[in-house]
């Protein structure tokens, strides 16, 4: 009985591993390992939402990412997945509120699976702390909520303040000690809101793509904060996740911290659903896309900065001040995933909706709706609105369809609304938001200093590099899909193997 027993583990063992993840952790990792997050919708699409409320939502988003970040922080690798939920259609959403992508990460042994939100423009990870006492505790967005246990986690460990991390530098301000001797953070924002907390080390989970196989359940430890006080929006529950998933360029940002270790690669990659079911996918390492263009990052910049150099629009070169593209400490043009609209400077906007109403007067009807410019439209927009076209530095253009810079806002007279969705900057920075980075794949290569884009259905796989571009797995939503002729070749070698062991036992 032991040998068919054996027989029939060694072929359930075949299919769990080529129709599943592997649910065990390689001893060697092979370079460039994939991981993958889904995007997911932070909420339901029946309420339309006023421009006017976007774009206060958008003013909050930007006094946090324009007045830099609190607290002091600190051989290629495989890539990570992370499923995302969230939605790029700020009209269509289920609460007149903050509007979002989150995902899913686990920390803490035994693992807990926290839900946090993408930032881009921020560099730190932190969840809410099971010794919070101002923190929600629940959630309208019809997610559970979940705390840190840090004296419950089997390895959990806070940072003194005489570790290196805590006494590096970081630039805005100066680390916190506790009477304890911990490393504390504060982040402070510009609406008001904040968290305080402290600086952990644990065990983060992730799956893994090495070569051409999932391994689930890999690990590596890394430094996060336990958020012990939350104030402002922080607090409410209508738009309540566990923490903050930071993406920026800081050395605490997940991405620093797993490809400094060679982990995984330094290059992440995203890409937004458009359509109304949202979500998308986020990726530790690069999505290969056919007729990706890349731009360079602009050096010695706390953001993803890229040189915007002009906008066209129906191939014609729009007549702006170069005032409204150059680059400092106060202006340039930031890639932000946080924002929902994207935002003009005064010399860039005023040109850009005079050619839009231009080139339309004849085919549409304007009209202002609650002070923004919108059009009423008889037939498809696609086939009366031009195409529009950002210039960057290294020739790198990103074209927009008039559903990248028009927001369809309902019906009024018989005929489709269709709005503005670029407003004029309240402060002096240009910044490219959902809007524009929807259906696209952007891939932020921080080994070459660039930012690549290309066009893409995000509800499709994607192929992502998995030994230095040589290697590619197809990568579907949730999880990372191997193709069936690996599944059958993984099968079949399994179960020839057993049945070459069956019969070499059975005749001795």
């Amino acid at each position: 009985m032991i040998l068919p027993l054996a027989l029939a583990l060694a072929f359930a063992a075949a299919i769990t591993a080529s129709a599943s993840p592997l649910h065990s952790t390689f001893a060697n990792h092979e370079p460039f390992p994939a991981k993958i997050l889904p995007l997911q919708r932070a909420f339901p699409l029946d309420e339309p939402v006023e421009l006017s409320e976007l774009r206060a939502r958008d003013s909050v988003r930007h006094a946090r990412i324009l007045l830099g970040r609190g607290g002091r922080q600190s051989s290629i690798g495989g890539v990570v997945d992370f499923p995302v939920q969230g939605s790029s259609d700020p009209f269509l959403v289920g609460s007149k509120t903050t509007m979002l992508y989150f995902t899913k990460v686990k920390l803490g042994s035994p693992p807990t699976e926290f839900n946090v939100q993408i930032d881009t423009g921020s560099d730190i990870l932190w969840v809410t702390c099971g010794s919070c006492t101002n923190c929600p505790r629940s959630s309208g967005l019809g997610i559970e909520l979940h705390f840190f246990d840090a004296p419950g986690s089997l390895t959990s460990a806070s940072l003194t303040c005489s570790d290196p991390i805590c006494s590096s530098a970081f630039q805005t301000t100066a680390a916190q000690c506790s009477e304890s001797n911990q490393c504390g953070y504060s982040f402070r924002y510009g609406d008001g809101s904040g968290t305080s907390g402290y600086y952990m080390t644990d065990t983060f989970y992730f799956d893994a793509i090495l070569g051409e196989s999932l391994v689930a359940n890999s690990s590596a430890p890394i430094v996060f904060g336990c958020s012990t006080y939350q104030s402002g929006d922080l607090t409410k529950s209508d738009k309540a996740v566990d923490g903050i998933f930071g993406f920026g360029k800081g050395k605490l940002s997940v991405v620093s911290q797993l490809s400094s270790r060679g982990i995984t690669p330094p290059v992440f990659s995203h890409c937004l659903k458009g359509d109304g079911s949202g979500g998308g996918v986020f990726v530790l390492g690069e999505i290969l896309v056919p007729g990706m263009v890349y731009s360079p990052l602009v050096p010695s910049q706390p953001h993803y900065n890229l040189n915007l150099l002009s906008i066209s629009v129906n191939g014609q070169i729009l007549p702006i001040d170069a005032v409204a593209f150059e680059t400092s400490n106060t202006r340039g043009t930031i890639v932000d995933t946080g924002t929902t609209l994207t935002y003009l400077v005064k010399e860039a906007y005023d040109p850009f909706l005079s050619a839009i109403s231009n080139s339309v007067s004849q085919l549409v009807s304007p009209i202002m709706s609650n002070g923004e410019q919108c059009y009423l439209v008889s037939t498809s927009i696609n086939d009366m609105f031009p195409p529009v076209s950002l210039n960057f530095a290294g020739g790198a253009s990103m074209m927009l369809r008039p559903q990248d810079y028009l927001f369809h806002y309902g019906f009024y007279d018989g005929s489709s609304m269709w709005c503005i969705g670029f407003s004029k900057a309240l402060e002096e920075q240009n910044i490219l938001g959902d809007l524009v980075l929807k259906d696209k794949v952007f891939v932020y290569d921080l080994a070459k200093q660039r930012i690549g884009w290309a066009n893409y259905d995000c509800s499709m796989s994607v192929n992502v590099s998995v030994t230095s571009g040589k290697d590619i797995v197809n990568s579907g939503q949730p999880c990372l899909i191997i193709s069936r002729k690996d599944m059958l070749l993984k099968l079949f070698s399994s179960v020839l193997l057993a049945l070459l062991l069956y019969t070499f036992f059975s005749l001795t």
